[in-house]
């Protein structure tokens, strides 16, 4: 039985074209989605394979399990940066781009925006080596891009006079539980454990060895929605945040910052009504802990 499910796999594997790297692996799990990415659980390896190539997805990063301490601030379901960025293939390395989007040319002509782009850094977040290329599609090692301090947790830490710690990659491991695959996005959980020298008291009052502190950070590669949305001009009187970018093609005329409110994307189902219900409402989810609370204060 063992041997007819391992046949499978490889079968599955070849199918996809991937056959030569994985040919002498055992224990590879296929996850179809967003990006496809295959997990080795004999070396706790994942590979990801991308074929949209200069096409712009969004990457978050959070805390999914945190610390458990409110004045050090590392708390469970904490949001990090949600940025935008693309894969370019470099040589033997596809790199992962962050475009500055704090600059840019809104206008038809390419060479404006193309001398925008040029003018302003952007930021490679990670380099990674090629391992197969079949089909234009890349096989790449992502292992090291996830098992990382990719949420800031030591500089957290330390800014916190809580001590000086540094992530020990024999104690973190994915999170198969939370890694999952879906079609317009892939989710990638990771146990990660820092070991170091405890200062405070704060970090000794929530860890049962100080000196070696897991969480679990968690990756999401998510697809951008279409182009339908419409934004909104800030204006000061609406008592809303308001985020902006600087637009060079503008006319000597007018401001070159631009200023737009954030704001949910709500369609009316009946778009006639002066009130409707919206096509896709947003849900909030309350966990069991918040609940307790709000019937404590209720």
């Amino acid at each position: 039985m063992k041997k007819l499910t391992l046949f499978f796999i490889a079968f599955s594997l070849f199918q996809n074209g991937f056959s030569q790297f994985f040919k002498d692996k055992d224990g590879v799990t296929k996850y179809d989605g967003y990006f496809t990415f295959y997990y080795d659980v004999n070396d706790d390896k994942l590979y990801l394979e991308v074929e949209k190539l200069n096409t712009e997805f969004l990457y978050v990063r959070s805390l999914s399990e945190g610390v458990g301490s409110n004045d050090i601030g590392l708390d469970r379901g904490q949001l990090g940066d949600g940025v935008v960025v693309k894969f370019q293939k470099a040589g033997n390395k596809l790199l992962l781009i962050q475009p500055n989007l704090r600059y840019r040319a809104i206008t038809n002509n390419d060479d404006e925006r193309k001398s925008i782009v040029e003018a302003f850094a952007k930021s490679v977040l990670h380099g990674f080596i090629i391992k197969e290329q079949k089909n234009n599609k890349y096989l790449v090692d992502a292992t090291g891009f996830f098992i990382r301090d990719a949420h800031g947790v030591t500089n957290r830490l330390e800014q916190n006079e809580q001590g000086n710690y540094s992530l020990d990659k024999s104690r973190s491991a994915f999170n198969l539980e939370r890694t999952k695959a879906f079609p317009k996005n892939v989710e990638f959980d990771v146990l990660l454990t820092f070991k170091g020298k405890p200062k405070g008291y704060n970090i000794r009052s929530v860890t049962p060895d100080a000196s070696l502190v897991t969480v679990h950070q968690h990756h999401s590669f998510v697809e951008l929605p279409d182009n339908n949305y419409k934004s909104r001009v800030y204006d000061t009187r609406s008592g809303c945040y308001p985020m902006s970018y600087l637009d060079y093609a503008t006319p000597i005329n007018q401001s070159i910052v631009k200023r737009f409110i954030y704001r949910h994307r709500l369609e009316k189902k009946d778009p006639l009504a002066i009130v409707s219900e919206a096509k896709e409402p947003i849900v909030y989810y309350l966990t069991e802990v918040l609940l307790s609370l709000l019937n404590q204060h209720c």
